[in-house]
């Protein structure tokens, strides 16, 4: 773990800062396996945005310290984003039996996490080489599947409260959904 993390800390030194989309890119579709509360379920995008904006982000490892921390603040948050007509899912390249456990212990049941395939990583821009995974970046993408907000950062800091905003802003301007 110790090892891990000091790879991590020399890539961040050393690395350009992460790419993401930029708002107003159409998000690509994909279809995961996903878990929700320790239970597996196949996952498409624009199924879930046929009810409403998705907050799509993607973190690096589950049960790592920031990334579990990151679960948390999304649980607390979840239903203020329900509120506004959002749906949440979590995303990296972990296998689905440590996300049957992370979704319950970490994100305490409250959203939907999935497998991030290399391709789904490639198309949203989001790689972190050394990890084989992908960075943390957190996207909102609104119902006809343009990106709303990216946010791109190693920090958890901001992640929730900007796609919580990014989510407020979109449903005042939309308040019949659409």
């Amino acid at each position: 773990m110790k090892r891990l993390a000091l790879i991590i800390a020399l890539t961040l030194v050393t690395a350009p800062a992460f790419g993401a989309l930029k708002p107003g890119v159409r998000a690509t579709d994909f279809t995961t396996q996903a878990v929700l509360a320790g239970d597996t379920y196949t996952y498409n995008l624009n199924k879930a945005l046929k009810r409403g904006p998705v907050v799509l982000y993607f973190y690096p490892k589950a049960f790592t310290s920031g990334c579990t921390v990151e679960a948390h603040e999304f649980s607390e948050a979840a239903d203020d984003f329900a509120a506004y007509g959002a749906s949440i899912i979590g995303m990296s390249a972990d296998k689905i039996d440590t996300l049957k456990k992370f979704s319950v212990e970490a994100c305490r049941n409250k959203f939907t996490v999935g497998v991030a395939s290399k391709p789904v990583i490639k198309a949203y821009d989001v790689s972190l080489p050394v990890m084989g995974g992908s960075n943390r970046t957190t996207y909102v993408i609104a119902p006809d599947g343009k990106i709303l907000f990216a946010y791109s950062e190693l920090s958890v800091k901001g992640h929730v409260s900007g796609a919580l905003k990014a989510v407020k802003d979109w449903r005042a301007a939309n308040p019949k959904g659409k």
